[in-house]
């Protein structure tokens, strides 16, 4: 398992890596570019279709994987689950959101209209068989089985939402594609320690292999942009991915693993959803941007954007390792893992914050020195 595990990482890693620089040469090409506004946080013009580098290596790895994996027995495409249909549901639904994402990077479309899109890609992935069909009790071994039309309804509302919360987060350097990164290795945790099916591992090893490709063009100071085509992309893949990997199990608490490592991004749109409709006073207020998101209110307070970035690193890194931890240890230590975690940052935080401003004051009187220079 892990030489497949390798394999998957390392195909999706070289192949995004190699690729992102032509995503940036066709941007320009297309008219893919995002314009400075008073709403966006980049100074100048910047190339936003990196996203499909992250598309490229994740099927390049996929497709290899579920071949070689196929031939040697270790993965049974055609077994009584039938995960070859539900490949195909989520590849579809991939396409058809990808290239509806697309066209908004390039020309710009109504958020309705993606929302549709949304729509239309998760039905497709349900019809296919991909449901959530059973929900453990917190701190108890009960398992609640789900069927029908809820079943179908949750799956639908769960991989909308989780494309949208990390769509949502778009909005710094590095910020939804690390906290995507972040969350698949936490996953990738679960997953092992659950016992999880060889294709769930290989689909989040690959998708955290390809955003590792992309994010050296895309931490701060950015050189592109993954867009919506490739955050759009990032959330509906974990939210099918985490489906999957828990798909076959009852152990209690592993369907509240996904949930604790998105927090962030899921209560950021949840709270998106509340603030909107509350100031615009209408259903379709939700569809109107604005900068009260998380990332907002750290530069509001003084952050740079690359301590904000780092900062909602820190806060996705905790929760997934405090969703491991429940899942192997239990309760008590997840929660005194998480309150060591709070004391210490709440000791140190300060002096680690003056340290990284007097390096970027440094790191901009360098380059302030250099221009006068040239």
């Amino acid at each position: 398992m892990w030489g497949d595990i390798a394999i998957a990482f390392l195909l999706a890693f070289i192949t995004a890596f190699v690729i992102t620089p032509h995503t940036m040469r066709l941007a320009k090409r297309v008219g893919a570019i995002d314009i400075p506004n008073d709403r966006r946080v980049n100074r100048k013009p910047m190339p936003r279709l990196g996203g499909l580098a992250v598309i490229a290596g994740f099927f390049v790895s996929v497709i290899y994987l579920l071949i070689t994996t196929s031939i040697e027995g270790k993965i049974n495409l055609f077994d009584g689950d039938n995960q070859y249909i539900k490949l195909i549901g989520f590849f579809s639904g991939i396409i058809i959101l990808g290239l509806a994402c697309y066209i908004d990077d390039v020309k710009g479309i109504p958020s309705l209209v993606k929302l549709v899109a949304q729509i239309i890609s998760a039905i497709i992935v349900v019809a296919c068989g991909v449901r959530i069909e059973d929900i453990s009790i917190p701190f108890t071994n009960g398992t609640v089985v789900i069927g029908g039309v809820f079943s179908y309804i949750l799956t639908v509302c769960w991989i909308i939402g989780i494309t949208n919360a990390i769509n949502l987060i778009d909005g710094l350097d590095g910020l939804s594609s690390g906290v995507t990164l972040i969350s698949c290795l936490s996953l990738l945790m679960v997953f092992a320690l659950n016992g999880s099916p060889l294709i769930a591992i290989v689909l989040i090893t690959a998708l955290a292999g390809a955003i590792v490709g992309f994010l050296p063009f895309n931490f701060s100071p950015a050189k592109t942009f993954i867009g919506d085509t490739g955050s759009n992309f990032m959330g509906f893949s974990l939210a099918i991915i985490s489906i999957l990997g828990v798909a076959k199990t009852y152990t209690a608490l592993v369907l509240i693993a996904p949930i604790i490592i998105l927090g962030m991004p899921i209560f950021d749109t949840i709270f998106a959803i509340f603030r909107r409709i509350i100031k615009g006073k209408s259903i379709k207020a939700v569809f109107k941007p604005d900068k009260g998101h998380l990332h907002h209110k750290l530069m509001a307070k003084g952050y740079s954007q690359k301590q904000a970035v780092l900062i909602m690193y820190g806060i996705t890194a905790i929760l997934g390792m405090f969703a491991v931890i429940l899942l192997e240890s239990g309760i008590w230590k997840a929660l005194s893992f998480a309150l060591l975690v709070i004391a210490i940052v709440t000791i140190g935080y300060k002096d680690v914050t003056k340290l990284m401003n007097e390096d970027e004051n440094e790191e901009q009187i360098d380059k302030d020195h250099l221009r006068k220079q040239d």
